[in-house]
């Protein structure tokens, strides 16, 4: 016991966290690890390019689009009884993207994993909120929980890119197969239940309102930051706000709200979940260009790239735990202050970065984590401490879903100046005589330039290839001061609003009759 009254976890607890890492590090690598991957399933399944989108981005849509409904659904039905029926679908649907024989299949089956890994992802995140109890211990877990998701979107495309080398590319999703089978052995016998004990009635009307308010808005970033704006894509966003207004409301004034009332009730959970979304959008900020600007600016092959891109993640490692672990002796506002302020200085090192930086542009990239890190691991702990334990797995499902709309929005605001630069700064620099098809081809992306260089004279070819790079890396500086601007206004957000916003003791805030834990 604490000096507080709140009970210590032990092996047994520790062991389960572990277990616990194991979806949280699968259902992460599966965002990145078909960057790789898509070439060679667009030739084996004859895939279309249409097809070829909806196969990277349904994942992300079903993910996103249920985090909301699951969370509140493990509240209702207990935790690790969700935790393993998303284990059971995610590895299915992994079996069966492996041996999919068509794109519709592998679309199919692909909706699926995002599915279970909307049941996951909230699972794990309440589950650590139960089994840790006492201040301390709970906030190294969340640290470790964020650098090992953080981590498994890089190694996502580093693992990919290893087995293409000697598998077929079916091998990338059997790799969840192992790893869901232990889950569903261990997990019962590991980790406990916990359930709210009076959730009231599930708000079905809340279902479809929570996947209108997200999925428009993110389709129509994501679709944003790859054409630029465009009017239907401006409506698809608004529909989405107008969706996510009724669905407020509806949470407002329904009894049995999908998302509690009651964890507004402390003002640091709200600024947990806005420090952790804008995090996100400063993460994908970065992002969005350092892997662009390894392969297409360097001329990095895939696994190379990827390789290269290890090097953030392995000082993230570090830094996510050693970030609690300051969190908790310092002001968390400041903490996250601080994170954001290294995350700026980041952008500013990128800001610095010519046709030929690899070293300034991976310092840039792993400053940017770590001070991302450092925001997002107590920003997580400070709204999961305030949240009631037996509403646990709304608390991390809402948390989730911000994170999922900062990458969107980051993506969608970072790429969109990025590619305004590029486009002008290309076609000033093209030549007079180029074809109207090759301009248009070249000003479309850097790697449809690389396709025209490659038809050309080898002189003409290099000077078309040389104006796109020295576009892209100019696009990539003024983006990357934008983001040093917009991390600052958030290091002073956090400063202003985070001192009128205080962590209560976690016993304190927990009476005792809250949660179900039966350990079987």
């Amino acid at each position: 016991m604490t000096n507080s009254g709140a009970p210590l976890a032990g092996r047994r607890e520790w062991t389960a966290f572990v277990v616990l890492l194991l979806p949280l590090l699968l259902v992460s690598m599966d965002v990145s690890v078909l960057f790789y991957a898509v070439p060679v399933i667009s030739e084996s399944l004859d895939v279309t390019a249409t097809e070829q989108l909806w196969i990277f981005d349904v994942y992300a849509f079903a993910l996103a689009g249920l985090l909301i409904t699951m969370g509140s659904l493990g509240d209702r039905i207990g935790r690790r009884k969700l935790l393993l029926l998303g284990a059971a679908a995610f590895g299915t649907a992994s079996v069966a993207a492996a041996y999919a024989d068509s794109a519709g299949m592998l679309i199919a089956a692909r909706a699926v994993l995002g599915i279970g890994g909307a049941t996951l992802m909230p699972s794990t995140m309440a589950l650590v909120r139960t089994l840790f109890r006492d201040d301390k211990q709970r906030s190294t877990a969340i640290g470790i929980w964020s650098g090992a998701m953080a981590g498994g979107i890089a190694l996502g495309s580093v693992v990919g890119g290893v087995l293409l080398e000697h598998f077929w590319w079916g091998s990338v999703f059997l790799i969840n197969v192992p790893a869901m089978l232990l889950l569903l052995v261990l997990a019962p016998v590991l980790v406990p239940e916990s359930k709210d004990p009076r959730p009231g009635r599930f708000d079905l009307l809340s279902v479809p309102l929570s996947m209108g308010a997200v999925l428009p808005v993110i389709y129509g970033l994501k679709q944003i930051a790859a054409d630029g704006f465009s009017v239907p894509m401006g409506a698809c966003v608004a529909a989405g706000l107008l969706a996510g207004y009724a669905f407020v409301r509806r949470q407002r004034t329904v009894r049995h709200a999908m998302i509690s009332r009651e964890l507004f009730r402390h003002r640091a959970y709200g600024l947990g979940v806005a420090f952790n979304t804008l995090a996100s959008v400063g993460m994908m900020g970065s992002a969005y260009f350092t892997t662009q600007y390894l392969q297409s600016v360097l001329g990095m092959g895939p696994l190379e790239a990827a390789l290269w891109g290890l090097v953030p993640s392995l000082a993230v490692s570090v830094v996510a735990p050693f970030a609690t672990t300051v969190a908790r002796k310092a002001d968390k506002a400041r903490v996250i202050a601080c994170g954001f302020l290294a995350g700026a200085a980041g952008y500013g090192v990128l800001a610095l970065s010519d046709t030929d930086s690899l070293a300034t542009a991976l310092t840039g990239a792993a400053l940017i984590a770590c001070g991302i890190v450092a925001v997002m691991a107590p920003a997580a702990d400070m709204a999961l401490a305030t949240a009631p334990p037996e509403k646990a797995g709304s608390a991390a499902a809402l948390m989730e879903t911000g994170q999922e709309f900062g990458n969107a929005l980051g993506m969608a605001v970072f790429g969109s100046l990025g590619t305004a630069v590029y486009r002008r700064d290309v076609t000033d620099a093209l030549p007079a005589d180029l074809p109207h098809d090759a301009v248009s081809a070249v000003r479309e992306t850097l790697g449809g330039a690389a396709g025209v260089a490659a038809r050309l004279p080898e002189a003409a070819g290099a000077n078309v290839l040389a104006a796109a790079r020295e576009a892209f890396t100019h696009g990539m500086v003024v983006a990357s001061v934008g983001g040093a601007a917009l991390l600052v206004l958030a290091a002073a957000l956090a400063l202003a609003s985070g001192r009128r916003a205080r962590t209560p003791d976690t016993a304190a805030a927990e009476p005792a009759a809250t949660a179900v834990a039966a350990r079987n």
